[in-house]
């Protein structure tokens, strides 16, 4: 086997084409074929399968990948030691993130990443599926909830959802005094594949978690539409609160039951790469989780609340687990 061929398999893999490969290290996408081809033939076993879209890893590529790619990054990391560490930074940037990502989070500050590095280039996939980033040529995916062990992740904070709706919605239809109540009412959710009804998890401070089921005539899959909802007074909404709080303090919206909320959840980005993170991709996540951090954008615990009984605000109701 080929040192080389390796190391431009792992490139392959995380570029995500052989033509994003080539066009990154400066090579034909034929010629980078024929090096994993080479790579295959030594090993005598198929790694990745090539369709006109895409490339799949075999399980033998996953594995080979998992295992080789640390020992590269390890070499590159080596080299880059004797080499001018003074350099721009350069190089593309793929982030996966929910569809409501640029709602709360400032495109001007984005701006002031490419001013400050000019050479990079960002690519952004508004999605709210869980997205294959191996598969799909991630680099970082913002998740909220359960984390893949496999990945590597930085926090970025906690997310927290609240109850709302607007209050026209209310002086219609009266305010709920208990979650149980919630049942009777227009509920805004995404839609559900197991049934027309949600399970909103609403607990408090001295309250186990319970579910209570949901529904309502308007259903729809982002944060930003659900909140257009309840703002026309379509229903209740489960939200992050910092997406509501704004027009909580213009009178838009008021929180339905303050005293009960679904659970904190933490927010993540996540990348594979263990050791040795391309400067581009390690200069987005720092830049990003500092911004999210100084703008207050999350939350680092659950706030507390004056003047109700304590509850445990909860996690953001977005789908966003890209």
């Amino acid at each position: 086997m080929d040192l080389n061929d390796i190391a431009l398999f792992v490139n392959v893999v995380r570029a995500g084409s052989f033509a994003e490969a080539g066009r990154r290290l400066g090579m034909p996408p034929s010629t980078a074929s024929r090096h994993v081809l080479a790579l295959e033939e030594a090993l005598g076993t198929r790694l990745m399968q090539r369709t006109t879209r895409r490339l799949v890893l075999t399980d033998a590529g996953r594995n080979f990948f998992a295992e080789s790619s640390d020992q590269i990054d390890a070499l590159l990391r080596v080299a880059g030691q004797v080499t001018d560490d003074a350099g721009e930074i350069a190089g593309r940037v793929r982030v996966a993130v929910p569809v409501d990502f640029f709602n709360w989070f400032p495109a001007d500050a984005v701006a002031r990443f490419t001013q400050a590095h000019p050479r990079v280039r960002l690519e952004f996939e508004l999605n709210d599926a869980r997205v294959d980033l191996l598969g799909e040529g991630i680099d970082i995916a913002m998740r909220s909830g359960d984390r893949d062990p496999s990945l590597i992740a930085r926090k970025l904070g906690t997310s927290h959802a609240t109850l709302v709706a607007s209050p026209k919605y209310l002086a219609a239809r009266g305010v709920p005094a208990h979650p149980r109540d919630l049942e009777a009412h227009d509920c805004i959710t995404s839609p559900q594949r197991g049934g027309p009804r949600a399970i909103w998890r609403l607990g408090g401070a001295k309250r186990a978690s319970a579910p209570v089921e949901v529904d309502g005539p308007f259903q729809v899959n982002t944060a930003s539409a659900q909140l257009a909802g309840a703002l026309a007074g379509l229903g209740i909404a489960l939200l992050p609160s910092a997406f509501t709080a704004p027009h909580v303090a213009a009178g838009q919206l008021q929180e339905v039951l303050p005293e009960y909320a679904s659970g904190a959840t933490g927010v993540h980005f996540v990348y594979h790469s263990r050791r040795q993170l391309p400067r581009a991709v390690a200069a987005f996540i720092d830049f990003a989780a500092t911004t999210i951090k100084d703008l207050g954008l999350m939350q680092s615990e659950a706030p507390k609340r004056v003047g109700t009984k304590p509850g445990l605000t909860g996690s953001g109701r977005r789908s966003s687990s890209a």
